[in-house]
Formats: structure tokens, sequence, C-alpha cells
């Protein structure tokens, strides 16, 4: 049983094999399911009654919140009614016994999505998520930045992405590992971004509806299957926001292209949305949808090159805690001039 360091002391402890309903005595296997950037995930099965299950190990957090594990927790809790989530049983945010987050969920079954012959399966899958109703107390009230006890809401979401996205390349920018002329060219598109942001007219009053979005749609993040029933994991980036945002960040190359080789063309997309407003079928107001969709794919493609910059500089950094060979490999393709000059026509 290979575990981080303290997550021994964890397992072994009274109040956690309580909440879980686990013998006295550690008789479960626990073995490395996966590991992204900031989360470790170990899975075992539950001696008792045969549940499949996660025991997710936090390891840092994009929203920079103090206590990551529990805002994935309370999302998840209220995202179980959608039945396209999974459940949840147990969090403590303490970091009593290792110094971080543990969230225990059930495991879900699946195949990561496959753009080219399942794509249309995440419209059904989102348009469900993006359907409930967020409950009165998760809802944020003005100025409620904390994430304690409601979903996070930025006032201005393409304008709080460019300046995510801003932080994240000041990393690479003034790293003396970073290629002075890929370093030009992220400078360029972020400039092309502000532009952008500024003509396309998608402010908050334009936004009909909000509800709870994902923020990640990667393929890997959606579980499908054949004979079943489909699903949305990871919820580590939940925000109260506007749908678009969500099929923005979905359709962009920058996601579509990062576990596979995928890039949707133009009509794939637009086939996509008019299929997501099938799915939606009235539940709520897509008046505009198409439009600011368009605004957040373009602007969520800054995110992910900017993500990859600053990763690429943290991947060279003694003492990372968390490696993946994958995502390596791609840091060094997304900052590829052909890769990035391709992210430019967005803003023409």
């Amino acid at each position: 049983m290979e575990l981080i360091s303290g997550l021994e002391n964890f397992i072994s402890s009274e109040e956690y094999r309580t909440a879980i309903g686990l013998p006295a005595e550690v008789c479960e296997e626990y073995t490395l399911l996966a590991q992204g950037e900031y989360n470790i995930n170990y899975r075992f099965t539950h001696p008792s009654d045969g549940r499949r299950l996660l025991l997710r190990v936090n390891c840092g957090s994009q929203m920079h919140l103090d206590d990551q594990i529990g805002y994935e927790f309370r999302a998840l809790k209220m995202l179980e009614r959608t039945g396209r989530t999974p459940r949840v049983y147990y969090v403590d945010g303490s970091m009593r016994y290792l110094g971080r987050g543990v969230l225990v969920m059930e495991e879900l079954p699946g195949h990561s999505l496959d753009y080219k012959t399942e794509l249309m399966r995440a419209a059904d899958i989102l348009a469900d998520i993006h359907s409930m109703e967020v409950p009165e107390h998760m809802v944020p009230r003005p100025g409620d930045k904390s994430g304690l006890t409601a979903l996070i809401c930025p006032a201005d979401p393409l304008r709080a992405i460019l300046e995510e996205s801003e932080q994240m390349a000041s990393v690479y920018m003034s790293s003396p590992l970073g290629d002075d002329g890929t370093k030009r060219l992220i400078r360029t598109l972020l400039d092309k971004g502000w532009k952008f942001r500024e003509s396309s007219g998608s402010g908050t009053a334009d936004i009909p509806y909000r509800c709870c979005i994902n923020t990640e749609l990667n393929s890997t993040n959606f579980l499908i299957n054949t004979d079943g029933r489909d699903y949305l994991i990871d919820w580590e980036k939940p925000l109260y926001g506007d749908p678009a945002q969500d099929l923005g960040h979905f359709l962009a190359p920058t996601t579509t292209f990062w576990k596979t080789d995928v890039i949707l063309r133009k009509d794939e997309m637009e086939t996509f949305i008019r299929k997501y407003i099938e799915c939606v079928n009235g539940r709520f107001d897509t008046s505009g949808l198409e439009e600011r969709t368009g605004a957040f794919t373009a602007i969520t493609c800054l995110r992910g090159i900017t993500w990859c910059a600053m990763a690429w500089v943290e991947y060279r950094e003694p003492g990372r805690l968390l490696t993946n060979e994958s995502t390596l490999r791609k840091l060094d393709q997304y900052l590829e001039r052909e890769f990035l000059q391709k992210i430019a026509v967005y803003y023409d």
C-alpha cells in the first residue's frame, strides 16, 4: 500500500473509520487511482457493503481557498440530486493528520468522453446539471468571495478569467527558464484578449440565468456508460455563473486538445450548442447563449495557455509534490509557436 506520508495514520483514526462505517482495524486496501495537479485519488472497497469508494487527498487550490476540500464537498453534496455527480460521504478539512484536506466519495463507472463519437452525450449531462436550481444558502451574496458557505461568483467572469490568466502568465514571464519568443507571443495573446473582452459586449447584465458550473470540463472528467447513465466528476473549481462559461470551456481548443489530439471545427461547436439547448428543453432561459459561449471560448483559451506556461515553470522547480508525465508533454505542445498562433485567430 503506497500512501503519501501521514495517510496511514489518517485511515487508522477512529473518527474516519466511524464516519465511513469501517471496522476498527484497517482491512481494506487503498490503491492509487490517479493524481492530477492538485489532488491524489486512492480507490478502495468498503469491506462491509462492497461499495467502491475514492479517497481524495487535496494538495493545493486553484482558487486559493483555505478549505479547498470543504468547498468541493459542499458543491458535490448540493449536486447529488442531479444524478450526474458522485455522492460524497466524508470530508475533513482540518489537516490534522497529514496537513492536507481529505474527501471520500463514490467511485462511478464509465470511460472518458470520446469527442469524435460521443460529443453530444456531454450536452445532455451539462443540461441536467445546469438546470438544477442552486439552493438559497449556496447562492452568494454581493461581495462574498470567501467560498466558506456559498459558491463563489465573480462579478465580471470574463475579466476574472483574464486577471487569473495575467497572474499565471507572470510566473512564466518572470522566469529565466521561459523562452523570450514565447513570452512575446503570450503577451500579444493577452493584449488581444483584453481588447476582445471590451468589444464582445458580453457583460454580466446580459446573463439571464446562473447556476452551478464546473469550469474544468476536460474529456477525462466525463464518465460515459454505453448501457447506463453518464456522469461528470472532478469538481474542484465550481462557481455560481453563466452556463455559457462551461460551454465555452468545454468547446475551447485548449480543453479538447488537453487529453486528446482533437480541436473542434466551428460547425461542430455550433451543432453542440444547438443540441445543448434542445436538452435544456426550456428548463431555463437560453437567450443569447450562443454569443456568450463564443466570448467564453475565446477568453478560456488564454486561461489554458497561461496555466500551461505557469505549470511549465513549476514542473522545473525542485520539491514539487505532484508530477504527471502526460501533463509535462502537453505543456511543451501548448507553448509551441504553431499552437499559440492557432489560438490567435479567435481574436481576429
